[in-house]
Formats: C-alpha cells, sequence, structure tokens
C-alpha cells in the first residue's frame, strides 16, 4: 500500500464524550504564576476576528444526535488543548451555538457569549504547556442560519455542512482558523432509516436503545476546522477500489444513487491522473458527497474540498464527463493544496485555489475539452488572463493580498493560475515540477505561507525567485511574462461600483474549471 497510515487507538477508546478520555498534564496553575487572557485573534490579514491565542488544539471529538422530528441537533464538543502560556481565561469561535455547559480538566467552568467568542473562565488558571480537555455541551438548529451566514446545510432528511472560510464555529465551538489543525473524531447518532457519515474513516457502528444507531468517523491526518465534513442523511454509502488500492467511497443520497453513478465512477481515472503529477493522495480515502438538496442557494458554490469527501450540488454532477471533469478535478486537487497543505493565512488562499485551477485547467485541455470562453489550451487562456492582469489588481487587489470582500475573485483562481504559468516559464517545467512536489512533501498535514512557497521556489530552482515571485504576488502592476514579450495588458478602466460585502460574492463560482 501506497498510502500512509497511522496508528490509531481502539474503537472502544473513541466512544462517548469526556468521560472516556484522559487528561495528561496537570493544568492547574498554582496563584501567583502570572496567568492572562489569552488573546481572542489570531491577527489574520482576511479575518481578524477569527481565532484565538493561548493554546493549540491538538484534537476535536463531536458527539452529535440528531432528532428526525424536531430537526435539532444536541451535541458535546471536547476539545483535547496545549496551552502556550499561563491562562486565567480563554476563548473559542462560536456563534449561533446554544451553549449548555462548559467543563475545563474536568471541573465546571464560568463562560459567557460575547459577540463570535465563547469565553471561558476555568476554575483554576491554566499552567503554560498544560494538556487540557475542554468539553462544551451544546444544542444547535441546522436551519437558523442558512448559507452563506452559517455552515449548516438543512436537507429535508438531516443536514450536511459547508464551514469555509469562516463558519464552522456556527456549527461546533472551534479555534476556526486553517493554521491551527487537529484530528478529528466524530460520533454522530440517528434514528432509524438515517446515517450520519463525517470526514476520515469509520471505526465504530453503535446499536442503540430506542432504534438509534452511532456512527463513528476518524480522520488520520488532522484537518483544518474549514474542511471538516459531519452529515446526516438517507445514504447509501458506495465503496470502490482507486488506483494502488485506495479506498473510494461515496455517500449517495439513495433516491439519486442511480443517476449520479456515471458521475461517481470517474473518480479513480481522476485520481490516477493527479497521482502522476502530484504524487500519492494524501489521505486515508476519497469520495463525492452529493447533498441532498436542489434548492439553487442551498449553499455558496458549485463543490467543497471537504477533507476525503467533497461536497457537491447533486444536479450539477447530472451533465456530461466534458462538463465537470474539470471541476472535479479542481476539487481533488484541494486534497493537496487546501487540505494536505492547508494555508497558514487566508491570504495565503492562492495557494489553494490557483493550484486546484492550475490542473484543473490542465486535465481539460489535455482531454481536449474547449473552456467556457472556447479556448483550448493553457497558454491561450494565460494569455487572455494575462490581458486583465492590471485589471484584476486594481479591482481585486494584488493575488496574494485579498480582503473578506474579494477573498473568492477570480483573481485568486485564475490569477493564481497565472502566476504559476509565469513561474513555470522564469524556471521550466521539470524545475516547477520538483517544486510542487517537494512543497507537498514539506508541509504535508501542516500549514504553508506564501512566503514559504516563494522561499522553496528559490531553493529548488537554485535562483533567488523572491524579488520576480512577490512582484507577482504582490505588485499593482503586472510583470512581463517570461516566454512571452509580445503579451501585453489592456488599460485599466475606472469604476464607479460599490464596495461589495462578502456575502454578496459568489464563493468558488470564479473557477475557471466551471
Amino acid at each position: 500500500m501506497r498510502y500512509r497510515t497511522r496508528v490509531t487507538a481502539p474503537a472502544a477508546a473513541l466512544i462517548g464524550t469526556a468521560a472516556a478520555l484522559t487528561t495528561g498534564i496537570p493544568a492547574q496553575a498554582a496563584p501567583g504564576t502570572g496567568a492572562t487572557p489569552g488573546a481572542e485573534t489570531l491577527g489574520d490579514s482576511v479575518y481578524p476576528a477569527l481565532g484565538n491565542g493561548g493554546y493549540r488544539v491538538s484534537a476535536y471529538h463531536l458527539d452529535i444526535a440528531y432528532d428526525a422530528t424536531t430537526k435539532l441537533v444536541e451535541a458535546t464538543a471536547t476539545l483535547t488543548l496545549r496551552t502556550t502560556q499561563a491562562l486565567s481565561r480563554f476563548s473559542l469561535d462560536a456563534r449561533g451555538l446554544d451553549i449548555r455547559s462548559v467543563r475545563v480538566g474536568g471541573r465546571t467552568a464560568a463562560f459567557e457569549q460575547v459577540a463570535e467568542k465563547l469565553r471561558i473562565t476555568p476554575a483554576h488558571p491554566l499552567a503554560a504547556k498544560a494538556r487540557v480537555k475542554v468539553v462544551v455541551a451544546y444544542g444547535a438548529d441546522p436551519r437558523r442560519t442558512p448559507p452563506p451566514a452559517g455552515g449548516w446545510v438543512a436537507t429535508p432528511d438531516g443536514f450536511a455542512v459547508c464551514c469555509q472560510p469562516d463558519l464552522a464555529h456556527t456549527v461546533f465551538p472551534c479555534n476556526d482558523h486553517p493554521s491551527d489543525k487537529a484530528d478529528f473524531t466524530v460520533r454522530i447518532t440517528v434514528p432509524e432509516g438515517l446515517r450520519g457519515v463525517a470526514s476520515g474513516t469509520p471505526v465504530c457502528t453503535e446499536q442503540l436503545p430506542g432504534g438509534l444507531t452511532a456512527y463513528t468517523y476518524r480522520s488520520r491526518s488532522p484537518i483544518a476546522t474549514e474542511v471538516v465534513q459531519i452529515t446526516v442523511g438517507d445514504y447509501v454509502i458506495k465503496d470502490r477500489q482507486g488506483p494502488h488500492g485506495l479506498p473510494l467511497r461515496d455517500v449517495v443520497p439513495v433516491a439519486r444513487a442511480t443517476a449520479l453513478e456515471p458521475a461517481l465512477a470517474l473518480t479513480p481515472g481522476l485520481v490516477a491522473w493527479v497521482e502522476q503529477r502530484l504524487g500519492a493522495y494524501p489521505f486515508e480515502t476519497y469520495g463525492l458527497l452529493p447533498c441532498n438538496n436542489d434548492a439553487p442557494d442551498a449553499f455558496d458554490f458549485t463543490g467543497l474540498e471537504t477533507q476525503t469527501l467533497t461536497l457537491y450540488k447533486p444536479n450539477y454532477l447530472l451533465q456530461e464527463e466534458s462538463k465537470i471533469g474539470s471541476h472535479m478535478m479542481h476539487e481533488l486537487v484541494h486534497s493537496y493544496f487546501g487540505n494536505s497543505v492547508s494555508p497558514a493565512t487566508w491570504a495565503d488562499l492562492w495557494l489553494n485555489e490557483g493550484h486546484a485551477d492550475f490542473y484543473g485547467l490542465l486535465y481539460r485541455y489535455e482531454r481536449g475539452w474547449a473552456d467556457s470562453l472556447g479556448l483550448t489550451t493553457l497558454e491561450a487562456r494565460m494569455k487572455h488572463t494575462y490581458a486583465q492582469g492590471d485589471q484584476w489588481r486594481r479591482d481585486s487587489g494584488p493575488v496574494a493580498a485579498p480582503n473578506a470582500a474579494n477573498l473568492f475573485d477570480s483573481q485568486r483562481y485564475l490569477g493564481g493560475v497565472l502566476v504559476l504559468y509565469a513561474l513555470r516559464q522564469q524556471v521550466g517545467e521539470a524545475a516547477f515540477t520538483a517544486l510542487e512536489r517537494t512543497f507537498l512533501e514539506r508541509y504535508r498535514d501542516s500549514t504553508a505561507s506564501t512566503e514559504d512557497y516563494i522561499a522553496l521556489a528559490s531553493e529548488v530552482s537554485g535562483q533567488d525567485l523572491t524579488g520576480f515571485l512577490r512582484d507577482w504576488l504582490y505588485g499593482t502592476k503586472t510583470p512581463r511574462m517570461p516566454g512571452h514579450p509580445d503579451w501585453t495588458v489592456t488599460p485599466v478602466k475606472s469604476s464607479l461600483a460599490s464596495p461589495r460585502d462578502r456575502r454578496d460574492s459568489r464563493h468558488h463560482e470564479n473557477s475557471a474549471t466551471l
């Protein structure tokens, strides 16, 4: 088997919530140790309110029960933290959740909800470098705040979640920033006729009194909160084998399974293609989750790369292969760029979307499928994109300098592709391929920044690319394209458009693979 595995605990140890979890280093600090409140920000330039300081999360254990009659959720989130300072108080990100209680290190803790923060004051200060369990009991209504303001996608028979970029904390209390990845165990209890599924692989199924069943899933690799998947519905699990024995599993609404099979059957070939370019698929499984909701505004994208289980609008997948194959590749590439290697900050999103569109377009053109502009080569598409370079820099900022309103603009997608194309032109195909594979290996199961990519590009190519890449990524003017001195940039046109709210933008609909 080419696919790495991690030794996991016995299934019995994964069942239940805090009672089954042990504490490590005592979390209680002696008086007078200088404990202070943890920061309520991680200083992200795009979402400064996201994330919290003073600790790192190593694991989440989510115990979720769905009531099919009320369509409500009761849940317990158990977080394993490692403090980075002595803490008198700390916070989690949480919004729209009905918090019932909080326990820290086995003791009842005081808490208050302020804006999108759950402030927690433990019974005693926490020592620096302590390992501590935080248990939050809460309720939620998946219908209360639909996307794009909330992370729950309600369906007639349950729900799915779509947490990117800043909505995981509307589903469970967390440190909601991609820089704080953690292991996930998710236990989902459902009534007869429904099934619970989550990111990762199944480790236990329990038959409970009252016709209830609990399904437990666990990830073998850390997951960023924005790409976790938790879903309940009337599902059939369709298993098949991918390249080199990779287990593939699709989670499909029973009533849609036959119609969706032609799209689901494409996955083995997609995986084989991307492995030839980027190396072995980085996780324990892969598959698709066509969400059981036909509403055009059910969620704010066509596909979302939730780890090991990509979420899709189901009707999209009913089209012929030439209409969907390129974007299916885009979402699969996110397993490498975005999930295995997550952005260190949201300003680094171009690393995700630029790479996903780069390989998605390469796949399209290799298959002989014209794109939405009728173009049939990457060079032709890049020449067209290059001409818009200055306009996009004016309207959406430089490629690696977004804000919350323009984060998912074309500049992060095709603009990112243009940067990668220019880099490949500058260093050559062999050095570019070596850079991509080295980047994925060095930062696997971790995070990386734009500066990390720039530094590695210089290291692998043997030439100082700092100025070259910073001009492409942060400059307000489009640099000259290596190898194409004849390419020109169209002059900028002034715009009187009002500033946009992020909620008015369409996430992921700016991918050139659609």
